[in-house]
């Protein structure tokens, strides 16, 4: 049976709102990003015990804490980063969300070749595994455009060359659609390090539309993953209302679109979802 998550914060920025539309969708688990207009990373003590008791009296919880560790320039200090991604480890384990997403660094300004920083990328990375060792969480990289996990062989040259149980990852059908791979011929490649899925689909004009309607092949990926034994969290992040660099906007209405889309996906391929009948 798969669980349903979503980055709620598409939806609105209260947390009341985002619980409740989680809800009514039978989604009930968060990849935690924002809530209240500020980042999962930037909670005070207040808004964190808030957010934990609501959820936790919602029958709620968290998959994955959606930071943004690793979205910035490749030549930006390493030490206030590595500072940040120390506080995604400390909301995981105050949430405990099995799950932290991270990212594999921009390109600094002016520059197109990956090659020359190969090697702080990995140091980076490394770096980061070596910190969750010992900790249950485990760190999931996605394939954001742009970054040098962007496609599917640059991701997996990370993956492989760390090679390290607490280095997964988290795939994203529309991202791969948008930097022109192609997530059939990918899937074969990296399902064995695939450990969590973002649901989002998109047409090759770079255009979100609901899981199914585009070109990411999510039914026939997803279909593959369960029969091979995938029992993990397919997280909604429908971007169907907005897609920008650092968020995106759904709405309620929307939302209810890209949820039914999945459920009819997983119905049609017999998948079970917990708490969906």
């Amino acid at each position: 049976m798969l669980k349903l998550a979503a980055f709620a914060d598409e939806i609105g920025p209260d947390i009341d709102h985002q619980i409740q539309v989680c809800r009514d969708n039978s989604v009930m688990y968060f990849e935690l990003r924002g809530a209240d207009n500020k980042n999962v990373l930037d909670f005070d003590e207040p808004l964190k015990q808030k957010i934990r008791t609501k959820l936790k009296a919602a029958g709620m919880g968290v998959a994955c804490i959606g930071s943004p560790i690793g979205k910035v320039k490749i030549d930006e200090p390493w030490e206030p980063h590595f500072e940040k991604f120390k506080v995604a480890v400390a909301m995981a384990e105050y949430f405990e969300a099995p799950y932290i997403r991270i990212f594999s660094y921009y390109l600094p300004e002016g520059k197109t070749e990956w090659a020359p920083y190969r090697d702080e990328i990995l140091r980076r990375m490394r770096a980061k595994v070596d910190y969750v060792k010992d900790k249950k969480v485990i760190l999931v990289l996605e394939n954001e455009s742009h970054i040098y996990g962007d496609t599917g062989q640059r991701s997996l040259d990370l993956l492989r060359t760390i090679n390290h149980p607490k280095l997964r990852a988290a795939f994203d059908f529309a991202n791969f659609v948008q930097v022109g791979d192609y997530p059939e011929k990918i899937w074969p490649e990296i399902q064995s390090f695939v450990v969590h899925f973002h649901i989002k689909d998109a047409l090759r004009n770079k255009k979100n539309v609901p899981a199914g309607e585009g070109e990411g092949q999510i039914p026939s990926i997803v279909a593959d993953a369960y029969a091979n034994g995938y029992r993990g969290f397919l997280s909604l992040e429908p971007h169907l209302k907005y897609a920008g660099p650092s968020h995106g906007e759904t709405d309620e209405f929307l939302f209810k679109v890209a949820a039914d889309a999945l459920k009819a996906i997983c119905a049609k391929h017999k998948i079970p979802l917990a708490g969906v009948v």
